[in-house]
């Protein structure tokens, strides 16, 4: 590896982990800018963890940069509700009791801290305006997967299958390079196909990838098949009737499948004599949100799949099992693909950036979606707690009972304390496995 490639994935890596930052931060502001709004005392606002690099103060909170880059917080006064007398003192005894009891008691020196004044304690916010600044932390990764979404979709485009270049004549075998004379003249000729032609359907296939494409006309020989294309911003409707031919069997892989006496495999299958590749097209404004919500439905559906994944993960860091092609991966692993493409030479420019670009929208999308799981202490959290308060507010309000008051959510640190062991745990197994055992996310 040269110089100039190490420079280029030192390049990528750091790219990445200033858009990752943006988007912490980002978040981070969200909760911020309603927290102040609502006249929350939040006193700390951070990038990353641990002691302070560079930090100052503004408006009574502390603004700052930690080491630790792995995410990032503000601290608001009053998360959770202290005991209602005041006291720190210890009424029940066992585990679950001595963890509430220090959650309630970290609140209590924080509203003691702030001079004993819990009136701008975030527990005293109505259950509306808690849900609005918890969401408002998500919300700022939805915005910016959608604006990135909107660059990628609108500015570059999306990948779409094309014929990239076509030939004249239907080639006798796999290892034919040229045409020659009496070679049938090529189905693609015939219709009328040209390299650039973008294909919108293949028959009952919709935006067919390069696999189905290939698909369709091998199992279509001497059957007519319905093109929609896209040619110089007119849409065309194109009829092609793949030719039989023989061609040599090949694995998943492209490799060529042989005989027991070494000699290749061929089969029967349809041609029509086109190379077909991958080009950015770019899409209307239209394209932008259902691009969001699937990436939003996979997001969701990894965090559904995970338990069974990080299995995989383990089975692939500590035995000899493969790393699956979409395993989870760290922001180590996403920041050694991202520094592997950008120092690529065979990757060209629009399409390294479309890279780091579309792994940040896609981050994006994620952490706002992991961030809406209802478990403390993700945002999701609190906003269900606040949900609940609400509800049970007006529950009672129906009934002719007193207001209960703000949720206690002290009572559910124990259960908090499992899942951030848990996340820890998660999050040091997936690094592990990127180390020893990298997948490569762009196959």
């Amino acid at each position: 590896m040269t110089v100039g490639t190490v420079l280029l994935f030192v390049l990528g890596i750091v790219v990445f982990i200033v858009g990752l930052l943006i988007s912490i931060g980002l978040h981070e502001l969200g909760h911020l800018f309603f927290a102040k709004l609502f006249r929350v005392r939040v006193t700390q606002y951070s990038l990353g963890f641990g002691k302070a690099l560079w930090s100052f103060e503004r408006g009574g909170t502390e603004y700052g940069i930690r080491p630790i880059l792995l995410g990032g917080y503000i601290s608001m006064v009053g998360m959770v509700k202290p005991r209602p007398n005041g006291t720190t003192t210890v009424t029940n005894t066992g585990m679950y009791s001595a963890f509430v009891q220090d959650a309630r008691d970290a609140s209590a020196e924080q509203i003691a801290d702030a001079g004993g004044d819990d009136s701008r304690a975030f527990y005293r916010l109505t259950p509306w305006k808690r849900i609005i600044v918890m969401v408002a932390g998500p919300a700022m990764n939805l915005v910016i997967g959608i604006v990135l979404f909107g660059v990628l979709l609108v500015g570059f485009g999306a990948p779409t299958t094309t014929i990239a270049s076509t030939i004249g004549c239907v080639l006798p075998t796999s290892q034919s390079t040229s045409c020659a004379a009496g070679d049938a003249v090529s189905p693609a000729k015939i219709a009328g196909l040209r390299g650039g032609d973008v294909i919108l359907a293949a028959g009952s296939v919709k935006k067919p990838s390069i696999t189905q494409l290939t698909t369709v006309f091998e199992r279509s020989a001497n059957t007519p098949v319905t093109l929609q294309i896209l040619r110089d911003g007119r849409h065309l409707t194109v009829q092609v009737t793949p030719a039989l031919a023989v061609r040599d069997e090949l694995t998943a892989s492209g490799q060529i499948v042989k005989s027991a006496d070494g000699t290749p495999k061929t089969h029967n299958v349809g041609v029509v004599g086109v190379s077909i590749g991958q080009s950015l097209v770019p899409q209307s404004p239209a394209a932008v949100l259902p691009a969001v919500w699937a990436q939003t439905e996979a997001s969701a559906q990894l965090i559904v799949d995970l338990p069974q994944r990080l299995v995989a993960v383990w089975n692939a860091a500590f035995g000899t099992q493969a790393r699956q092609a979409n395993s989870p991966v760290s922001v180590v692993g996403v920041g050694r693909a991202i520094g592997t493409v950008t120092a690529s030479s065979g990757i060209p420019v629009v399409d390294k950036l479309y890279t780091i670009l579309g792994l940040l929208a896609s981050l994006n999308i994620g952490l706002f979606v992991l961030n809406m799981v209802p478990i403390l202490p993700l945002d999701g959290g609190h906003i269900a707690g606040a949900i609940w308060e609400a509800i049970k507010r007006r529950a009672f309000r129906l009934v002719g009972r007193p207001d209960p008051g703000p949720i206690d959510l002290a009572k559910t640190m124990p259960l908090t304390m499992v899942v951030v062991i848990l996340l820890i745990g998660m999050s040091a197994l997936l690094v592990y496995a990127d180390i020893v055992r990298p997948v490569s996310i762009f196959g």
